[in-house]
């Protein structure tokens, strides 16, 4: 039975919709508002052109290495064509799956036979960082609105995770950023079934993304279908644990998993003093804390509030329990995984402000996404993407032009030991190894470096000068420059190499017809 007012609410719905609307003065136009289903994807287009932009420019001014686009890109050529990923640069009839178990890289197989150049997988990468921004940016459309949405996207395509992984090479972890973007949006609507879809090819990325995947089983059987949740963290616990015990020893040429040194030492007396002790190991040195607070600065630490938070455990465990000092910082590619995690975390913290009755939400919200824009902007020089408003980026020395004629030098299908910065310009059309000799029988660092193997590549490229490298260490890898100088003259002394051209500090020898093995 209706009241009263309903009836009279009724009766001026009827009037309002008969009176026209008014006609807009001669010569106006109705104001246009940008679609807010472009939105996300307007953001994922700018960000690849930013992302495509320095990791090209970089390419090109022979910042980009062997180790590590070289690498993928010789694993990605074979498997396009149709063969097995072994990776000489790795080592004799290497199989790169014995390294890291990534057989997702498969997927770029058809683009590269397509293009088959190491832009290919440069240009892949930004296409799949960028892409990640799209779940993250609809969610905060759809909970938050359009001003807030803007600035979710800022943060994470700004970020200095993803900065570090856009211009540092390629690395197969950029297949696991938009799986995770997607999931988390997905928990974020309560849809948990197509959360577990999207990221169960985790596993099929890296070996360690299956403790990520168990972690987003425990958020399931935490906030929806226990059954799920609990199907999915022992799914997730069971291919990693197949993965490093069984699939990687039996590809891995020393036939074991070949990163399980990097775990630190139990150094304790006692399994209850390691436990007892573990939270202050995983924070010791320095660097380790400081991470810790940078990975979650994107967030302005609010992403700290959100359950979400649980699924950047497994990778930020295994980093700071690592005995490799460059895990424990913000360099390369390590934290790209977690800005997802991140950004999605505050988007959960803030949408559950403006929900709340709280005569200050809204004052939390603004108040919130402006520091996290703020902090946004402060970190972003200290960061790659920072290399688009140096002046350098854009300027092309003497010294890679030099580089460029002799690499061109080479000719194709040839057999070429290279310095590090040179290798990735080689790999599409030749069969590459680092100079002088680096690993030697498939093993990294664990071997005498005063008794390497004679060279026996046709051709040798060595650049006496320290590359460009910022942000990251520049000088002379794997070697010392001294110890590249001696490898250099012994080839051409004892292992019957001849002097092609030298210029600018840059070598070209070729192996003599005779000597050749």
């Amino acid at each position: 039975m209706r009241t009263f007012s309903d009836k009279e609410a009724i009766r001026r719905g009827v009037l309002r919709s008969l009176i026209p609307a008014p006609s807009p003065e001669p010569g106006s136009r109705p104001a246009a508002r940008f679609p807010a289903a472009l939105l996300p994807w307007s953001w994922a287009a700018a960000l690849f052109l930013l992302y495509a932009t320095v990791a090209v420019r970089r390419h090109t001014l022979l910042r980009t290495t062997g180790y590590d686009l070289g690498i993928f890109e010789q694993a990605v050529r074979a498997y396009s064509q149709f063969r097995a990923p072994i990776v000489p640069l790795r080592g004799d009839n290497f199989n790169l799956l014995g390294d890291h178990f990534h057989p997702a890289l498969a997927v770029l197989a058809p683009l590269y036979r397509l293009w088959p150049s190491p832009l290919c997988l440069l240009l892949a990468q930004s296409a799949l960082l960028a892409l990640a921004v799209v779940p993250l940016a609809r969610w905060a459309l759809r909970e938050l609105g359009r001003r807030p949405a803007h600035v979710i996207a800022v943060g994470y395509g700004l970020s200095w995770g993803i900065a570090s992984a856009a211009a540092f090479d390629f690395h197969e972890v950029a297949l696991a950023v938009p799986l995770l973007s997607f999931a988390l949006e997905a928990l974020g609507r309560r849809r948990f079934g197509p959360a577990v879809a999207w990221s169960a090819p985790l596993v099929l990325v890296k070996e360690d993304l299956g403790l990520t995947l168990a972690a987003l089983g425990c958020y399931v059987a935490w906030k929806g279908p226990r059954r799920l949740g609990v199907v999915t963290a022992a799914a997730g616990l069971l291919a990693s644990a197949v993965e490093i015990k069984l699939l990687l020893p039996a590809f891995n040429p020393a036939g074991g998993y070949a990163h399980g040194g990097n775990l630190a030492e139990d150094t304790h007396s006692s399994l209850l003093t390691t436990i007892a002790l573990a939270p202050l190991d995983a924070l010791r040195p320095d660097i380790k804390a400081m991470t810790l607070i940078l990975v979650f600065a994107p967030s302005a630490l609010l992403a700290l509030r959100s359950p979400l938070a649980i699924l950047a455990v497994p990778t930020l465990a295994w980093r700071m329990l690592s005995q490799v000092p460059f895990h424990w910082g913000t360099s390369f590619h390590y934290s790209a995984v977690l800005m997802p995690i991140v950004l999605a975390g505050l988007i959960d913290t803030l949408r559950h402000w403006r929900g709340t009755d709280h005569p200050l939400a809204a004052r939390h919200v603004r108040a919130s996404l402006v520091t996290v824009l703020a902090v946004t902007l402060v970190m972003l020089p200290s960061f790659p993407l920072a290399q688009v408003a140096q002046r350098a980026t854009w300027h092309t020395t003497p010294h890679i032009k030099a580089a460029r004629s002799l690499l061109d030098r080479i000719p194709d299908g040839a057999t070429v030991a290279a310095s590090n910065r040179f290798v990735p310009q080689l790999t599409s059309r030749c069969e590459v190894v680092l100079f002088p000799a680096f690993p030697v029988d498939a093993r990294l660092y664990e071997y005498d470096k005063t008794r390497l193997p004679r060279p026996t590549a046709e051709w040798i490229i060595h650049d006496r000068r320290a590359p460009e490298a910022w942000p990251y260490p520049s000088g002379h890898w794997p070697y010392p420059s001294e110890q590249q100088q001696a490898e250099l003259a012994a080839a051409q002394e004892k292992y019957g190499y001849v002097r092609v051209a030298q210029r600018d500090g840059i070598t070209l020898l070729r192996l003599r017809h005779e000597d050749r093995p």
